[in-house]
This record gives structure tokens, sequence and C-alpha cells, in this order.
């Protein structure tokens, strides 16, 4: 027995009108046609796009930590920088 999951997803609105149209006029619940698309696409030998290299520019400015702050609490970091100047 194969066990199934159910989902939810969001298409565009013209892609799902015409896969309902399609369904229609094959006769078979969109369910399945759903299911036979992405078994096509998941048998598809995965295309790989060379992966460009980024240069990263760092940024690096003056300064210290102010003396207000405990650096070993996390929490109390990021109220600070939450707070209202």
């Amino acid at each position: 027995m194969v066990s199934c999951m159910k989902t939810t997803l969001e298409l565009p609105d013209e892609l799902l009108i015409a896969a309902k149209k399609r369904a229609v006029e094959w006769r078979r619940p969109l369910r399945s046609l759903v299911e036979e698309g992405l078994r096509a696409v998941l048998k598809s030998p995965v295309s790989r796009r060379p992966v460009q290299k980024r240069r990263i520019q760092w940024v690096i400015a003056e300064g210290r930590v102010p003396w207000v702050i405990d650096v070993a609490d996390r929490a109390a970091m990021h109220d600070w920088l939450r707070r209202d100047p």
C-alpha cells in the first residue's frame, strides 16, 4: 500500500486554471496530473549550472563594543541593539 500525504500548494491562478482544464480534457483528477508532472521532473537528471564565484567586499569600521554590553549575554546584546537611541 502506498502512503500519501496531503499538502497545500500556492500556484499562479492561470497555471491552476490551465491544469484543471487539462485534467478535465484527459478525464483525470488534477492530483494525478500534478503527480505525473512531479515524477517527470524528478526523473530527469539534475542539471548543474556553473557556480559563479563572488568577490566579497569586506567593510571594516573602527570602533569598540560599548562598556555597557556584556558580550557573553546574547539576549542583552540584542536588547541593546534594538533600543531606541
